[in-house]
């Protein structure tokens, strides 16, 4: 889609959900999207996100309504599954239509 900078400089440069734009969130976001579910351990392997930061995040996710998170005990052992929700897939939708704006509008 291209941008009649001209008559509206500002439509180049929608603004960004800043929320879903931290980069820890981003790549939580990121890996949920790809993957319909991921264990605390498998985000833990692969994320390079840190124990501490990958459950701040996960609960701030989720209380945004962006992230379901199913925690049980397997064999007797925590287990605790990220999922995105319906909200999560708009709000990463909504935030990849943004940033596409954005970086097709740079010049090359």
């Amino acid at each position: 889609m291209k941008v009649d900078l001209e008559r509206n400089p500002g439509a180049a440069v929608p603004d960004i959900d800043a929320f879903v734009h931290e980069p820890a969130r981003l790549r939580l976001l990121a890996f949920l999207a790809m993957f319909e579910r991921a264990d605390f351990v498998f985000l833990i392997r692969h994320s390079g996100v840190s124990r501490g930061n990958l459950s701040v995040q996960m609960s701030k996710l989720a209380e945004a309504g962006y992230v379901e998170i199913d925690k049980r005990f397997v064999n007797n052992r925590p287990r605790t599954v990220y999922s995105l929700t319906n909200e999560g897939r708009a709000a990463l939708r909504v935030y990849r239509r943004d940033m596409t704006t954005i970086l097709e509008a740079l010049p090359q």
